[in-house]
């Protein structure tokens, strides 16, 4: 694996690699410390809000692609933390990412990862992996919210119940380490009603709420809310009693932000 390109704005460097292959993932270096990193080649889950699933699934990462992304600039920029939450699925590369995982905490790095739980099994080895969080991807608790927002479909619960079996066995303190990621896209999931059964869900499960602030992409036909209309959603919850942070200003940059990363930036497209 080599870098070809490294895009910069004022918050974040977004750098291109080339796989043995032939193929185009990219990683993000959030200005600080961390960097996000990709465990596919494209996405098969096909989140309709995401740039990253467009051109479906080329094919998994291995765990030294994982971990390349990161050794190629080590030398360079003072990564202190990985997130596995570029392109991709990590559930359904579960065997590569966890291993990576491994890698990258011998390197001394802090490492969090998102995912969909789509895939049970996989997600279960991310559970029960040393990482130092876990950001499970909600966006929707109405099922027909997120059926219209994810192609490969999983009853939330049906996810929370692999992380709840895996903390009746560990300490109390792990709990700490997973929350919930919730993206606000505009007239979708923002409603007073979304926002009280998320408030539910967290609760009940007592987790943190990510809430994030969709980052618009070109020919997808959703919209991000105005400053406004996100801190009163954040604001909301918290009334409702929930722990909620927000993204911060590296996640919402146009260069990097969730959901507009590609395989294919800046290239001709592949078929």
């Amino acid at each position: 694996m080599r870098i070809t390109t490294e895009l910069k704005s004022p918050l974040n460097r977004l750098f291109i690699y080339e796989t043995a292959d032939g193929y185009r993932v990219e990683s993000v270096f959030y200005k600080g410390e961390r960097l996000c990193v990709s465990s596919q080649v494209g996405c098969p889950v096909g989140c309709a809000f995401c740039a990253s699933g467009l051109k479906g699934l080329k094919r998994n990462l291995s765990a030294e692609e994982i971990y390349a992304q990161y050794s190629l600039l080590k030398g360079e920029l003072p990564i202190r933390g990985i997130a596995i939450a570029g392109i991709g699925e990590p559930a359904l590369n579960a065997d590569s990412v966890v291993e990576a995982i491994g890698r990258f905490k011998k390197e001394g790095l802090k490492v969090t990862v998102s995912s969909t739980g789509c895939d049970l099994e996989g997600f279960r080895k991310l559970v029960e992996a040393p990482h130092n969080g876990l950001t499970i991807s909600v966006h929707a608790v109405k099922p027909h919210i997120r059926e219209r927002l994810f192609k490969l479909k999983q009853p939330i619960e049906k996810v929370l119940e692999v992380v709840e079996e895996h903390l009746e066995r560990s300490s109390s303190s792990r709990r700490k380490r997973f929350q919930l990621g919730y993206l606000l896209i505009k007239g979708v999931n923002d409603d007073e009603e979304s926002l009280k059964l998320l408030a539910e869900l967290a609760k009940r499960h007592r987790f943190t709420v990510m809430l994030m602030a969709y980052n618009e992409v070109e020919g997808l036909p959703f919209k991000g809310l105005s400053e406004e209309e996100y801190e009163k959603a954040f604001l909301k919850l918290r009334e409702l009693g929930v722990r909620v942070t927000l993204s911060n200003r590296f996640r919402r940059d146009k260069l990097g932000g969730c959901g507009t990363l590609t395989i294919a930036r800046e290239v001709k497209d592949e078929a």
